[in-house]
């Protein structure tokens, strides 16, 4: 129990680091595109483009964002087969208490005391889900679960992916909350995957569960990106929280047998709701994102026109 949460800490602290440094190079790349005026960052929809989003990705913030996302999904998914899931993603959500301390300095954000208490409620609440977590399940599931998880992550992922490009910049919520649901078919995957213990190849190549994670974690990335270049990205982020913790929550304790220590589900219930609360709060309450120089237009419009006199 203990390596695991220390292990969901750790990815935390990778992706709220990564996040942080993604947002930077996706910024970085936006003010270039703003400055060049060039026709082709957005889709005729009004959303980034693929140009567009894959030169935020080559950005050197952006490489090393995700370099500690890929150490943080390698660290997350060792969480999810030690620990609850309801337990694990949620650790690795509170990813937003990293990202939300690291703005205030690389992003030059201020915490207001409604984000504090948010901050606060999260660290409580973690507290309460270490106290009342039991054992994990033991991740057997039946073979059209495997296969339900690829189809149910294809259909997802598909759908995020067209409804970005059709709903352009008023696909910053939709976005997050599905890449949020593809990081939480990630920690269902994991548990599930066959082939690990003990290791087999062939058995890990043939499992959908396999192709499921590779899916949903690749175009979850994706959507993620694109939430981070669409204006304030507060609202994406709480529907990211949401989609990634509740769902997989839920499927662990009614379908992989995660359970509570004896006596403690409502201690469980409790830190469970309170997290997720108090995540969306961080989000929500958060001074609004302002990409690509916003800030410097908002003080040109306050400041008075200049005067002549004739």
């Amino acid at each position: 129990m203990i390596i695991g949460l220390v292990t969901a800490v750790a990815a935390s602290a990778c992706y709220g680091t990564g996040s942080v440094l993604q947002a930077v190079g996706s910024r970085k790349s936006a003010r270039r595109e703003a400055a060049t005026a060039s026709a082709s960052g957005t889709t005729q929809h009004g959303g980034p483009s693929l140009s567009s989003t894959a030169k935020a990705a080559v950005t050197w913030e952006f490489m090393v964002g995700t370099v500690l996302d890929f150490v943080g999904f390698a660290l997350g998914a060792l969480a999810a087969r030690m620990l609850p899931l309801f337990l694990s993603q949620t650790v690795i959500s509170a990813n937003l208490i990293v990202t939300a301390l690291l703005s205030v300095k690389m992003l030059g954000l201020r915490l207001n005391r409604r984000e504090w208490l948010s901050i606060g409620v999260v660290c409580s609440a973690l507290v309460l889900l270490a106290t009342a977590a039991g054992h994990e399940g033991s991740g057997e599931a039946a073979r059209s679960t495997h296969w339900w998880l690829l189809i149910v992550s294809t259909v997802l992922m598909g759908g995020g992916w067209i409804a970005v490009h059709f709903l352009g910049s008023r696909a910053a919520i939709l976005a997050g909350l599905l890449s949020g649901l593809g990081f939480g078919a990630i920690g269902v995957g994991v548990r599930i995957l066959d082939g690990i213990d003990p290791f087999d190849l062939p058995t890990l190549l043939t499992d959908p569960a396999l192709y499921a994670i590779l899916i949903a974690g690749g175009v979850g990335m994706y959507l993620h990106t694109v939430a981070l270049q669409i204006g304030s990205v507060n609202g994406a982020t709480a529907a990211l929280v949401v989609g990634e913790t509740v769902l997989p929550g839920i499927i662990g304790v009614m379908w992989l047998g995660d359970a509570s220590r004896e006596g403690f589900a409502w201690v469980a219930v409790l830190g469970f709701l309170l997290a997720v609360a108090g995540a969306v709060a961080v989000a929500w309450f958060g001074e609004p994102d302002a990409h690509g120089g916003a800030p410097e237009t908002r003080d040109e419009e306050r400041r008075p026109e200049p005067t002549t006199v004739s």
